[in-house]
This record gives structure tokens, sequence and C-alpha cells, in this order.
């Protein structure tokens, strides 16, 4: 009899061995099918087209100083592009604030420009100067892209702004009572198919905020960190924070921090 019991337990475990195993296989393969999708639209990533004309409008004479961005000082010197995206967020003596690359851009073409930066800051993603902004980080980006990120934390500033961005990171609000680590906050979640990197700790934080900017396939736009936060908070229905604010910068700080060693992938492609 016991016998009996023993091999109709070791039929049944059996069985939901075999029953578990599909879904298993989905489970690995839905993964492995997003991953294997964005890898073959990273060859020929639409981005590119950002970047050129990124790399154009740096050198162009614009706004009403006739001015280029040539000698724009994204952190290592003037007109020093390489290695400048992954040390950003820093602080800028001559704005006396921590920026990031977007907020160094708008100062830029403000100083030596003429543009009018708040004009620019308030314009709806994707329109008229905000679509230059967009090419100009994609380019710069890419310049950078597979260098390891390591943000500065030396200035009193720069330490101030990441404890900042911690408290907005775990701040829960809105409808929702929300907050970035409710998804970002912890290994393993997901939403709907989409793999949430864990953004406190490496490798999520250098997978997540190393990714950005990055070309977004459902809505055929590149999107800016800047961008790409604007959206975070819409999905926690949040208010929209001001472009280029000091929480923004905050969040980046953050991330990019945390992110210290892990290497960058922007611009890349999104679903």
């Amino acid at each position: 009899m016991r016998d009996k019991i023993t091999a109709g337990a070791m039929a049944a475990a059996a069985v939901l061995a075999l029953c578990a195993a599909p879904f298993a296989l989905a489970q690995k393969s839905t993964a492995d099918g997003i991953a294997e999708y964005r890898e073959m639209l990273q060859d020929g990533n639409p981005a590119e087209l950002f970047e050129m004309k990124g790399e154009e409008l740096w050198t162009q004479k614009r706004g009403p100083r006739n001015a280029s961005l040539a000698q724009c000082d994204l952190g290592k010197g003037p007109g020093v592009v390489k290695g400048a995206f992954v040390e950003l967020p820093r602080y800028f003596a001559d704005t006396g604030k921590v920026q990031d690359l977007e907020s160094r851009l708008l100062s830029c073409m403000s100083t030596l420009q003429g543009l009018d930066a708040a004009k620019i800051a308030a314009t709806p993603f994707g329109k008229d100067e905000q679509k230059n902004i967009e090419g100009l980080v994609a380019w710069i980006a890419s310049q950078s892209k597979g260098m390891a990120f390591n943000l500065p934390q030396g200035h009193a500033q720069e330490k101030q702004m990441y404890e900042v961005g911690k408290r907005i990171f775990y701040l829960r609000g809105g409808t929702h009572d929300f907050a970035c680590a409710s998804c970002h906050g912890a290994d393993g979640k997901r939403i709907r198919l989409q793999d949430l990197p864990n953004l406190t700790k490496n490798p999520g934080a250098a997978e997540g905020f190393g990714a950005w900017p990055a070309y977004r396939v459902s809505s055929g736009e590149l999107w800016s960190m800047q961008r790409r936060l604007n959206d975070c908070f819409r999905q926690q229905r949040f208010p929209y924070p001001g472009y280029a604010s000091d929480a923004t910068v905050a969040l980046g700080v953050y991330m990019g921090v945390n992110g210290k060693g892990g290497a960058s992938t922007a611009p890349s492609i999104k679903r």
C-alpha cells in the first residue's frame, strides 16, 4: 500500500512539473524574445538620424548671436564632448548649479547663441527647439557610448542633489500612492511584458539610466531623460515636473551615481 501511495505521489509531482514547464519556458521566451527584438532593431536604430542632426547643430551658427555650440562646456572643457555624458549631472561653477545634459544645453544655448532658455523649456516635447535638443542629446550621448558612468560627488551641491533625488525616488503620492520605487525599487519586478530595472543599485541603475536618450518605437520619436522622467510622473498620476527642473536633475544624479561603473548604451532603442 505504501509503495502505491509513493508511486502515486511521484506521478502527481511529475504531472505538476510538466504543467509548470511550459509556463516557465513561456516566461523565459518572452523576456528573451523582447531582448532579441531590441537587438534586431538596434542594427539601424533610427536614433542615428537624430545623432546626425545633433552633430550638425553643434557646429551650426544659430540664434540672435549667430554662434555655434562648439564652445559649450559640458564639464570637460569648452567643446569637449567625448566622455562628458557619463559624468552628468554634475556641478558647474558658471551657473552655480548641478545640471544634467538638457539643462546644461539650455544654458549654452542661452549664453552662447542668445536663445531664450525659458521659452525652450516651455515648448512641448518634440517641437521646435525641443526637437533640436533631442538631436543634440542623441549625438552627445553617442560620443560616450560604451564608457563607464562616473558622476562626480566631490562638490557639496552634488552630494545634496543625490540625497534630494533619493527622497524624490521614494516619495509616494498622487491618486495611486505611487513612487518611483514602486516600480524600480526592487529586483524581479515587471509590468506586462516589460522587465523593470532596479534603479537603486547596479546593474539595474546603469541599465536603466544609461539607456536614455532612446528611440521609442511606439511613438516614433527620440526621448531624452527629461522626457522619460516626465512620462514616469504621468504614470504615477503626479503633476508634470518642470523641464530641466531641480527635481528631475536630482533624480538623474541619484540614478547616475547608483549606476557608477556601468556602461552607457545610449542612444538605445525601446518599445
